[in-house]
């Protein structure tokens, strides 16, 4: 069974829990150096474009793949690589809804399927933190609600390597409201830093208005959707979150549909869980699907158009 994230990461100070897991990050940090200095990184004849994070999940990393795909499609030949885990299934089948897709065991292994396959413009969905593989732009994603948590790395805080990182990337998406405060914070460590910001809309919005609705998600920060549903003004009278990436049982569906019969509302959940209910069952849940806003979209295209030209 996957484990919620814990809460005392996204505090803004040091709990007890941080301070004894700090031994741990360290040597994490360690091996993590290790394997930088050790890569032999390798370079291709296509432009590629990493989409990453150093907060651990709940970024937006798929979402945004998905829509830089859409970005260049007409003027390209591109195709997301997301490396194939078990556990991420679910964001697979949701790149293969939207876009084209190679799922590789290794990702250097999807790049030269890519080649094989006439693509010329590789975006990659994570791989931040792989270091075989040289990229043209490196994407580091972050949500505002969360920044940094307690800014450290994993398991004392939710960082999966130090901020020092950022020297490797080039742009800095943010979803939220704008935060110089928080821009700067980042530009300590890395001052070239060029700093976008998106928001997600729902697309079938007018389906849920005026309704009693239950939201329930297993994604990396089950709050941010709830949030997002509040801001549209929804009627949620009931807020259910499971681990990231969490695959439902027959009786765990039962359970919501339960709650469903005695609050007399109608559940809803993100598009990534809907995918990871059987087909059989989806039926009777209602899903949200989202469409990703980038402010000074034009701009961010000429910006990654700087990179991969």
């Amino acid at each position: 069974m996957k484990i919620k994230k814990p809460k005392f990461w996204d505090k803004k100070y040091h709990t007890l829990f941080s301070i004894i897991l700090w031994p741990i990050s360290f040597f994490y940090q360690i091996i993590i150096s290790i394997k930088k200095s050790a890569a032999n990184k390798k370079n291709f004849s296509i432009p590629i474009i990493c989409v990453g994070n150093i907060y651990i999940g709940g970024t937006g990393k798929t979402p945004l793949s998905i829509k830089i795909w859409e970005m260049f499609k007409n003027e390209n030949r591109p195709v997301i690589i997301k490396k194939n885990y078990k556990t991420h299934k679910d964001e697979i089948e949701l790149i293969k809804k939207y876009s084209k897709v190679i799922t590789p065991e290794k990702r250097s292994e999807g790049v030269n399927r890519a080649i094989e396959k006439k693509f010329n413009l590789v975006i990659m969905d994570d791989g931040y933190q792989d270091f075989e593989i040289k990229k043209n732009l490196n994407i580091v994603c972050f949500n505002a609600q969360q920044g940094i948590g307690n800014g450290q790395t994993i398991p004392s805080g939710p960082l999966r390597e130090n901020l020092e990182s950022l020297k490797n990337c080039q742009i800095v998406l943010i979803n939220g409201k704008k935060s110089l405060e928080f821009e700067n914070k980042l530009k300590i460590y890395n001052n070239k830093l060029e700093f976008f910001y998106f928001n997600y809309y729902i697309k079938n919005l007018n389906e849920f208005k005026n309704r009693k609705l239950i939201s329930f998600a297993g994604i990396g920060n089950p709050e941010n959707f709830f949030e997002l549903l509040k801001e549209n003004h929804l009627n949620i009278i009931k807020e259910i979150d499971f681990p990231d990436h969490y695959e439902y049982t027959q009786k765990d569906l039962e359970d919501l549909l339960g709650m469903e019969k005695k609050y007399n509302a109608k559940l809803i959940t993100t598009e990534k869980d809907y995918l990871r209910i059987s087909s059989f069952n989806r039926r009777s849940f209602g899903v949200v699907p989202i469409k990703v806003n980038i402010h000074d979209e034009e701009k961010f295209v000429q910006m990654i158009k700087k990179f991969i030209e």
